[in-house]
């Protein structure tokens, strides 16, 4: 046996895997694109080590993927297998696994905090709870799994800066501002490639309407994300979201054909459908065609690959995003068939059915309503829907083209009523008012409009 780089005991012989273990921790935790050819690396020099088979699974379910579903189910058998002579941190996480792949996400997190209880420095479990307490929409969770395990860490550490990253991020998404900013400054001070900190104090800028900041902040750091995962895209994505606040819809189309969404990139070529890059492109194409911009043939290639994805319903929060790019384009057969194959899916066994049911369903139901010009009916489909979609995942930033689907379909229905329903819901959540973004202008002075005196 021997130790990692945070002093927790690996079940393997070999010394060499040992060493590509941290490397493809190191990997993981800074989002590099080689993260699988890491893993492949200790797999050749230990195969019968469990933990690294668990990790192969971790990463088939982190792709958020039905197709690659199965492939994690059989890696947490084949890791089971092994561990016959292994820690019991090593087969919890195994357990955790397998509960991810056969979808119950709550005994997956219970799993995951059980371990950090007496293991804290094990950055593996911490990193895939975070991860999935925000595709979860559960930000005071996020909060509280970082504080309860930051104290046992230090600059001496190895993956400091991620935890630092992670703590700037959960506390700007319960809006404690304060708290996020210098946890993201300080890890970018200690890694200025660390791409979840850029996006951790990016939200907290783009929440306080610092976009000018914001795009100085990204454009800055951007030549340390060479050799990065999809995230880099949606740090540009965010960077485009601040040119969009400026009305620099040239900029911001650029950005999307150069940056985010540029299909002959190679990370882009070698995964085309990479949920957060669908959600990247459709969110924006979505915000810039209701401001009036040409956005050409760009829902196409999204829709075509919406098509290719439908009973899919693994990644939740990319549903609706989906049905957008098919509404967009016309496609209302298909749109019909991925629907039903939502109130198929809606009808399993899991944490993830009974959200789809109440959330994905109402809204996608709104977007077809809505593309047919049927507003009132978008707006009654989505309005049960409001309250509790943010379980669906995503940032308030990303929940905010949900929202904007709803106001926009209230506007065009003329339901002042439900506008200052939105707009005062949006108001609550962000530290400048919603007149001060431009999606929300528009909403914003019709329901001032529509307010009653005091």
């Amino acid at each position: 046996m021997y130790l990692d780089a945070r002093g927790l005991v690996l079940s393997t012989n070999s010394g060499k895997a040992a060493t590509a273990f941290d490397h493809l921790v190191a990997g993981y935790l800074t989002q590099r694109a080689d993260a699988g050819e890491r893993l492949e690396a200790v797999l050749a020099a230990d195969p019968d080590f469990a933990l690294a088979q668990c990790m192969k699974g971790y990463f088939a379910m982190l792709a958020f993927k039905e197709a690659m579903v199965p492939t994690a189910a059989e890696q947490a058998r084949k890791a089971a297998a092994l561990c016959t002579d292994v820690t019991e941190r090593e087969r919890s996480h195994v357990a955790a696994l397998a509960a991810w792949a056969e979808g119950d996400l709550d005994r997956t997190l219970a799993t995951w905090e059980a371990i950090l209880r007496d293991h804290p420095l094990d950055v593996v479990a911490f990193r895939l709870a975070h991860f999935l307490y925000f595709w979860l929409g559960r930000p005071y969770e996020m909060v509280a799994s970082v504080d309860r395990v930051l104290p046992a860490w230090s600059e001496e550490v190895p993956g400091y800066s991620a935890m630092l990253a992670c703590h700037a991020f959960a506390h700007e998404e319960v809006g404690d501002y304060v708290a996020a900013e210098p946890s993201g400054r300080r890890a970018i001070e200690l890694d200025p490639g660390d791409l979840w900190a850029a996006h951790a104090v990016a939200h907290v800028m783009e929440s306080q309407g610092r976009r000018s900041e914001g795009i100085r902040w990204l454009t800055a750091l951007a030549p340390n994300w060479e050799g990065s995962h999809n995230m880099q895209h949606h740090l540009w994505w965010h960077c485009a979201l601040f040119k969009l606040e400026h009305g620099d819809h040239a900029g911001v189309l650029e950005l999307y054909d150069t940056r985010f969404r540029n299909l002959n990139a190679p990370l882009t070529v070698a995964s085309p459908d990479v949920y957060i890059d669908v959600q990247n492109a459709a969110s924006m194409l979505f915000r810039l065609q209701r401001l009036g911009v040409d956005v050409g043939t760009r829902w196409v290639e999204l829709a075509d690959k919406a098509e290719a994805r439908i009973g899919d319903c693994v990644s939740a929060f990319t549903l609706p995003h989906w049905m957008m790019a098919l509404t967009a384009t016309g496609r209302t057969e298909a749109a019909g068939r991925m629907i039903e194959a939502m109130r198929g899916f809606a009808k399993g066994q899991g944490t993830l059915p009974p959200l789809v049911r109440d959330y994905v369903l109402p809204i996608s139901e709104a977007l077809l309503a809505h593309a047919a010009g049927h507003h009132d009916r978008a707006v009654e489909l989505m309005r049960p829907a409001l309250g509790g979609m943010y379980q669906l995942g995503g940032s308030h930033a990303q929940q905010d083209v949900l929202e904007q689907l709803f106001v926009d379909a209230a506007l065009k229905a003329g339901s002042l009523d439900d506008v200052r329903l939105v707009v005062e819901r949006v108001a609550g959540r962000r530290a400048i008012p919603p007149e001060r973004f431009l999606g929300w202008r528009e909403a914003a002075r019709r329901a001032d409009l529509a307010a009653p005196l005091a």
